[in-house]
């Protein structure tokens, strides 16, 4: 008779135990199916129709970027030959995944407010020719803010550069595209668009807002722009920017929810960073200048300035006898033009 070794055992025991845990997932998943007494709210998506993907919502985005901006984001050579080709192809496989991932949005609102569904195939379909029909007008109004952000940003050293790296213009992108859903009333898809903007840039802009042309957001992290709010032409916005709604009592929500409730930029206004513009009084009129840390809930006339008074520095440390801080100098090095000190 062989004595099983020390190493068949351990896997013996091994097996065991991943044995006992394998028995008693199925009660973990039961838990899952029955929520308990104290989940007052449960959510699951159990039905023969499929909610639209998050996958293909990102390759909807990353082909109507390969539309509006050619030879940009393939690795394909392309030339003036093979380009109209390219693009028609594009064209095509476009509007057949956002026609499958339109009528997945409209069974699924259908299903949600108990609505027949019987022309959302049909509705689908001129969706998402009307969308591929509107690319030639998005590509237009997105080369003017190319050209913002280059005439803005002294960083900038090419067009290139600001539609390969900038986050600003790729959320800017994905909006304008979720946006012209959004107007065709697509439901949910838009809102899954500009949240997968949001997660790779930082930048939040709600697919309902209106922007005008010529549009730079410089830097973009933490930028938020709510659903109602409306920007002019030839506006400007820097990091940490809120453009967002005052909160509402939880028994006030419900009817504001199709009302006005972000603030107004008009043209040419710039807000620099960190400021927060909240509610629908505030309204900015044009050419207007937003400091950066301000706190703004009401209306600022055109051609105003708001900035905060200047606080009051405090220097900890290093100081002499009367209080005043001691300058800190550094040795100039030998061969250098200046004196013998130099203040860093």
């Amino acid at each position: 008779m062989t004595v099983p070794s020390l190493k068949s055992k351990e896997i013996k025991r091994d097996t065991e135990t991943v044995t006992r845990f394998y028995e008693t997932i199925p009660t973990t998943v039961q838990r899952l199916l029955v929520p308990s007494e104290d989940d007052t709210l449960s959510f699951e998506h159990v039905d023969i129709t499929p909610i639209a993907s998050q996958d293909s919502v990102i390759e909807i985005i990353q082909q109507a970027r390969r539309l509006i901006f050619p030879g940009y984001f393939i690795q394909t050579r392309m030339d003036s030959i093979n380009l109209g080709s390219f693009l028609c192809q594009e064209a095509m496989a476009l509007f057949n995944r956002l026609s499958q991932q339109i009528v997945l949005s409209f069974q699924h609102e259908c299903l949600r407010l108990d609505m027949p569904c019987s022309k959302c195939l049909e509705s689908s379909h001129k969706t998402a020719f009307q969308f591929i029909q509107s690319l030639p007008d998005l590509k237009t109004i997105l080369a003017g803010d190319i050209d913002a952000a280059f005439a803005g940003d002294p960083a900038a050293k090419s067009y290139d550069e600001i539609i390969f790296s900038y986050p600003g213009l790729f959320a800017i992108t994905v909006y304008r595209m979720a946006h012209k859903l959004y107007e065709m009333e697509v439901p949910l898809l838009p809102r899954m668009m500009t949240e997968y903007a949001h997660s790779l840039t930082g930048i939040d802009i709600h697919p309902g807002a209106t922007i005008g042309r010529r549009f730079f957001i410089d830097h973009g992290t933490g930028v938020v722009v709510g659903e109602t709010t409306e920007i002019g032409n030839r506006v400007r916005i820097y990091q940490g920017v809120t453009l967002g709604a005052l909160s509402l009592p939880a028994d006030e929500i419900d009817q504001f929810r199709n009302q006005k409730r972000h603030p107004t930029i008009e043209d040419d206004v710039i807000i620099y960073s960190n400021a927060t513009l909240l509610g629908a009084k505030a309204i900015i009129g044009a050419r207007s200048i937003i400091g950066g840390n301000v706190w703004i809930t009401e209306g600022v006339p055109q051609d105003t300035k708001v900035v905060l008074k200047k606080p009051e520095l405090v220097y900890i440390g290093n100081h002499n006898r009367s209080g005043d801080l001691k300058p800190v100098y550094q040795q100039s090095r030998r061969g250098e033009k200046g004196g013998e000190n130099e203040i860093c």
